[in-house]
């Protein structure tokens, strides 16, 4: 890297005695701040701390030597160095008297942002987050040069407080040929990005520091006009911008949503719940947790979806060597990563997949090359079938299930009634176990309409090479035949056993003896005789649990009546 900071001129409007001391300092290119408010010790900060320059406080008159040789304070109350990338900061008493200064030290680095030049090249919009001192505005410089002067393309950078292109009229030479456009006032900054857009035709706007609700909103404006985004906001993580009512739209918005009773249990949740409003502003986001570390998220919306479902989203983390080597690695190594579709050639890490599909014994399929396409046919070829296969899983006709699987087995359910699922599981007692997270599933379980209808989860699916098994409707029977078809323990010539816990709620004497009343009348009398059999009256509750007994045995059922006296009525197959 190749570093300018034009230091000399920032020790120029120190007072004597402390540029003095400075110049002689040991660490004097490490330097990062110098500090000086009236009455105290000047200080000096660098990366590894800060300490006391002097033992001899500062002075009214040291302060305004300062202030009389750099340029106007603005309405940030922030000055600059003419033709240098400094800033100079001022502290005001009530009255508006400068009496204190924080004077920054500006640097252009050639070549910061090697870990994101593939990003820089594909022209999607980029936020870059971080912690004040960072280096988010010496990246955003380094990117704008690169733009104009490597890409060739129309670059203007709103420049609010001339931290980008330095103070004066004339731009420092660290941003190439981009051009830029400063603002009067820093209340007026989105006024000028708008402007920029309107009367000088770029192709990628730069701004630092999005901080009002107005500025977000001019940002969308820019970004749904096809301009290429890049800018900064204060936020060391991309949560911090979600619960940032202000800034909350650069990623999408934030809004309430309340669900149908359906959706809440489909989803495990509240009946309100948090969604994202529109598409985010800005394509891709980067954290810059260090200076040579940075966590890179390929798709905003994907990030903010999963923030809001409780789900933790697996970025890449990118970190800069001092050899110049850039290493890829994910926040969480062990978990699998769907890649983007327009982001899959970034990816050096490859999703690594647990259970029954990492035991070895699923093997790739060879793809001829006359057919790129045949693997993705083959899944929509194996789905079709899956939801056209008749509701009897013992007619010879089977679903692709796991071999060989690793115990338990973990199951996404979708649109299937958890509580059916756990009861189930506990009263058959099966290695399954539920979970929330389709990164962690085996395999899908979902009602076959939901399936169809719902596409995203089809590519879901297919990205994280998990199965989908499909059943009709949540009833106990369908939910028992199909985990049991996942575990491969249907065999057609065995009977299944008919427990009547499997269809109780509370398990309640009352419960238990409809129950065995609906079974003795299935197996003494419609099975074996062919007749149908009226039950007696009950409950609509405990009349569910009677159906579904009766589905559980093939055979239909139908209510008639009006309550109390409704009751069940079982027909032979």
């Amino acid at each position: 890297m190749q570093i300018t900071d034009d230091l000399q001129k920032l020790l120029d409007i120190l007072p004597e005695e402390i540029r003095s001391v400075l110049e002689q300092h040991p660490q004097q290119d490490r330097l990062i701040e110098v500090v000086m408010d009236l009455g105290r010790f000047p200080e000096v900060r660098f990366p590894q701390g800060a300490e006391y320059l002097l033992e001899t406080p500062i002075t009214q008159e040291q302060i305004n030597h300062c202030v009389q040789r750099v340029g106007h304070f603005s309405g940030d109350n922030r000055a600059g160095i003419e033709r240098t990338l400094h800033r100079i900061s001022a502290i005001r008493n009530r009255p508006g008297e400068i009496i204190g200064l924080t004077c920054r030290v500006g640097r252009a680095v050639f070549g910061t942002i090697g870990m994101i030049r593939d990003l820089v090249e594909t022209g999607q919009s980029i936020l870059m987050l971080g912690r004040p001192g960072v280096g988010k505005t010496t990246a955003l410089r380094e990117i704008a040069r690169v733009l104009a002067d490597d890409l060739h393309k129309r670059v203007v950078i709103i420049d609010t407080s001339n931290e980008i292109a330095g103070d004066g009229d004339i731009p420092h030479p660290a941003i190439g040929r981009a051009r830029r456009m400063q603002v009067a006032r820093p209340e007026l900054q989105h006024q000028v990005m708008i402007e920029a857009v309107e009367n000088h035709m770029p192709e990628v706007i730069v701004i630092d520091e999005i901080g009002t609700e107005l500025e977000a909103l001019a940002a969308r404006t820019i970004a749904e006009r096809g301009v290429q985004l890049v800018g900064t906001a204060h936020g060391n993580r991309i949560e911090n911008l979600i619960k940032n009512p202000t800034l909350s739209d650069l990623v999408g918005g934030i809004q309430a949503v309340t669900l149908g009773d359906d959706e809440a249990r489909r989803r495990g949740s509240q009946k309100t719940v948090l969604e994202r409003k529109a598409p985010p502003t800005f394509d891709i986001a980067i954290e810059m947790l260090e200076r040579q570390r940075w966590v890179v998220h390929e798709s905003v919306s994907d990030t903010v979806d999963d923030l809001l479902r409780g789900r933790q989203p697996n970025p890449q983390v990118r970190t800069a060597h001092e050899n110049g080597k850039v290493t890829i690695t994910r926040e969480f190594p062990t978990a699998p990563v769907a890649t983007p579709p327009n982001r899959a050639g970034l990816s050096s890490v490859q999703a690594k997949s647990t259970g029954w599909r990492s035991s070895g014994q699923m093997k790739p399929l060879s793809r001829p090359l006359a057919e790129p396409y045949s693997e993705n046919r083959n899944f929509e070829q194996l789905l079709n079938q899956s939801w056209q296969e008749q509701d009897d899983f013992a007619n010879g006709v089977r679903m692709p299930g796991p071999n060989g699987e690793d115990l338990p087995l973990h199951i996404y359910p979708y649109g299937v009634s958890r509580h059916q699922l756990e009861q189930v599981i506990q009263v058959l007692n099966l290695p399954v176990v539920l979970t929330k997270d389709m990164d962690s599933a085996d395999a899908v379980l979902s009602l076959r309409s939901h399936v169809k209808n719902h596409g995203k989860l089809r590519s879901i699916a297919k990205a994280r090479h998990v199965p989908i098994h499909s059943v009709k409707s949540s009833t106990i029977p369908q939910i028992t035949r199909a985990l049991r078809h996942m575990l491969d323990m249907d065999d057609p010539s065995m009977p299944e056993v008919t427990d009547l816990r499997l269809f109780t709620q509370s398990g309640t004497e009352d419960e238990i003896e409809a129950l065995e009343e609906a079974r003795l009348a299935v197996e003494q009398i419609v099975l074996p005789k062919g007749q149908p059999v009226e039950l007696l009256p009950r409950s609509p509750k405990v009349r569910k649990m009677q159906h579904e007994l009766v589905e559980h045995y093939r055979l239909k059922s139908d209510s008639f009546g009006d309550e109390p006296n409704r009751r069940l009525r079982i027909y032979p197959a």
